[in-house]
């Protein structure tokens, strides 16, 4: 079987090329995923699965604990599944993607147009085609090659193709939320063919650090905002240390600092002869696998809290801590998990080689699916991750189909293959 799944892949590889091509192509932005949601509901109507086309109610998600979207309707932004019905008595299994991608940014940075699908030197280039327009297609070969050789799987076969992931996860919970579940799932971000059985969480905040204002002329009668800045930035510094000076886990050991806490915003002040009252920090804490988030946020807090131990100062003009904006939630997979071992099996099949398995340094969908959806999730896809949201991203085109073989055996040894 590995042989001729093999084989058709490499049949069907120029038919496969074209059609990522296409979905590069078609720019898929936030608010701008219909266009090449319709090239996807063609492929999967043509497969004969059951497909299922809906825009996500945004007053429904708002009633969840989980949700989170910059955009509070969703017309023009369908989400799309697609079910392979197994013959039963077999386990399920979601493989999920997300098909909306960041914006180009500056195309001066871009050696050809950003959505070009341009293919040189075995890779393919454009937004979205390494996070993750390639993996999906790994997903829908995986499926097809099956279909093609004739295998009914017991299990049934769920493909998610999702919008918003890049913002929260809004896509994936409305998923969830109609009732595509499995047993476990596979998702296909960018991991340079990596096997991430845990993923790292994330969650926006703010600080406001508050000063007195003066007259810069006579600076010592005021506070500097600034000036107190320094001390809250440094102190949030020392709770990175101390949050990942607790992590040992093996999966992590290439990963200098586990779940980071980044600080991207600093505003401040309103003229160059004021001392400033009011600065303004926005970050990202990024949230251990094995922590929920409420647990985070709660260590974050007091942490703030011990500021007037340091400085008197914020005793009596305490920094004031907000949790805003996008969140992913963290997941974990217990190493010895069968779909695991499955996926690890058949890669070594596949490859001749060990796979790598670490951690993500980064959130997916998967955390929704763990938690929300009950679904044990696993992150493994043809992706270079090093070029997701970079100028000139680009997929190494001979791991799409890697990807889809190692998929395809795995489908057969997690559903189970019915008997002719």
């Amino acid at each position: 079987m590995k042989e001729k799944i093999h084989q058709w892949l490499e049949a069907n590889r120029e038919e496969a090329t074209l059609f990522l091509q296409k979905l590069v192509q078609a720019p898929s932005t936030q608010g701008n995923e219909a266009g090449v949601q319709e090239i996807v509901v063609e492929k999967l109507n043509a497969m004969g699965l059951e497909v299922d086309v809906w825009e996500p109610d945004g007053e429904e998600l708002a009633k969840h604990a989980y949700f989170y979207s910059p955009k509070s309707e969703f017309s023009g932004s369908p989400n799309v599944v697609g079910v392979m019905r197994g013959t039963g008595d077999g386990r399920s299994i979601v493989l999920n993607g997300h098909i909306d991608v960041v914006p180009a940014g500056d195309t001066a940075q871009w050696k050809d147009d950003p959505f070009s699908g341009k293919i040189e030197d075995g890779k393919m280039y454009g937004r979205g085609v390494t996070d993750m327009k390639g993996g999906n297609v790994s997903l829908l070969l995986a499926m097809q090659a099956l279909q093609a050789l004739d295998v009914r799987l017991k299990g049934d076969v769920i493909f998610h193709s999702v919008i918003e992931e890049e913002s929260g996860g809004a896509g994936t919970l409305a998923a969830i939320l109609r009732g595509y579940r499995a047993d476990a799932a596979i998702i296909p971000e960018p991991t340079n063919m990596r096997i991430f059985p845990k993923q790292q969480g994330s969650m926006w905040f703010r600080l406001m650090v508050k000063g007195r204002a003066a007259h810069g002329g006579t600076r010592y009668e005021g506070v500097s905002a600034i000036e107190k800045t320094m001390t809250v930035v440094q102190h949030v510094l020392n709770l990175e240390k101390e949050r990942n000076a607790r992590i040992t886990d093996p999966l992590y050991k290439n990963t200098p600092i586990p779940v980071p806490i980044n600080l991207g915003v600093v505003e401040g002040g309103s003229w160059p002869s004021s001392v400033p009252d009011l600065v303004k920090l926005e970050g990202r804490m990024g949230v251990s696998p094995e922590e929920t988030m409420e647990q985070a946020k709660a260590e974050m807090k007091d942490w703030i809290a011990k500021l007037g131990d340091i400085d008197p100062w914020f005793k009596d003009h305490p920094v004031e801590l907000e949790w805003f904006g996008a969140r992913w939630v963290p997941g974990t997979i217990d190493t010895d998990h069968e779909l695991m071992n499955a996926l690890v099996g058949k890669f070594r099949q596949v490859t001749g080689t060990e796979p790598v398995i670490e951690a993500s340094p980064w959130g997916t969908d998967g955390g929704l699916l763990t938690h929300v959806a009950e679904t044990p999730s696993i992150v493994f896809g043809p992706g270079v991750t090093e070029m997701a949201h970079f100028p000139n991203e680009y997929i190494v085109l001979d791991k799409v189909f890697e990807a889809a073989e190692i998929i395809a055996l795995t489908l057969l040894d997690w559903c189970g293959v019915e008997d002719k």
